[in-house]
């Protein structure tokens, strides 16, 4: 039943509703819904590329919808994460992490809960221009979806539907696990000592000669 459903038109459907809104309710569980979808692709009918190339292109829309919603609501938004601390330092963190990194980061948070909100509600709220983020934002979509994918497909094949799908399903947290770990790494400064000016040279003054 499980191959049928997954080779049939409803599960990509699926894939592509949870993964759209999965920008803006990070708690649906896209990921686990793409990994069992590969899974049972493994054994039955369905497509592992058409799957890929769905929960990439999902990525990428959720991202723009989000990414222009922040930016026409700017206002709006900063006072929805005013209201919660933890969003607020989530936001700061990653803001502070995506600025020493660049876009190498924004395919880093893809993997990280709740990152690719983070991101593409801010790139929309610092009103960041289309063609910094999105091409990331893409090539985020692209290594996510490759990734879960092929965590369903080797899973199935190797250890079977549902041992398959726990053990991937594990790898996946794990990697989030470890995109939390790279965002928050410490910034390393170097300190470069400046030499101390000069002292200015002493000027003599001689004392007037007394009149004769």
């Amino acid at each position: 039943m499980l191959e049928s459903v997954a080779a049939g038109p409803w599960m990509y459907a699926a894939v592509t509703m949870s993964v759209v809104l999965d920008v803006f309710l990070p708690v649906l569980p896209s990921g686990i819904l793409v990994i069992t979808a590969a899974t049972a692709a493994a054994t039955g009918d369905g497509s592992l590329l058409g799957l890929t190339l769905c929960a990439a292109g999902a990525s990428l829309l959720g991202d723009v919808l989000a990414y222009r919603l922040a930016w026409r609501g700017r206002s709006r938004l900063h006072r929805l994460l005013g209201r919660s601390r933890r969003l607020t330092a989530a936001q700061e963190r990653l803001g502070a992490a995506l600025a020493r990194g660049g876009g190498a980061l924004v395919v880093i948070a893809r993997f990280a809960p709740a990152g690719r909100s983070v991101v593409s509600l801010g790139a929309g709220a610092a009103r960041r221009r289309a063609g910094q983020f999105l091409p990331w934002s893409a090539l985020a979509g692209v290594a996510w979806a490759s990734y879960s994918v092929a965590l369903g497909y080797f899973g199935g094949q190797w250890l079977g539907a549902w041992t398959g799908v726990a053990v991937s399903v594990l790898a996946l947290f794990l990697a989030g696990a470890l995109a939390v770990h790279v965002i928050r790494r410490p910034v390393s400064r170097t300190v470069v000592a400046v030499p101390a000016p000069a002292a200015a040279p002493a000027v003599e003054t001689s004392a007037p000669a007394a009149a004769s």
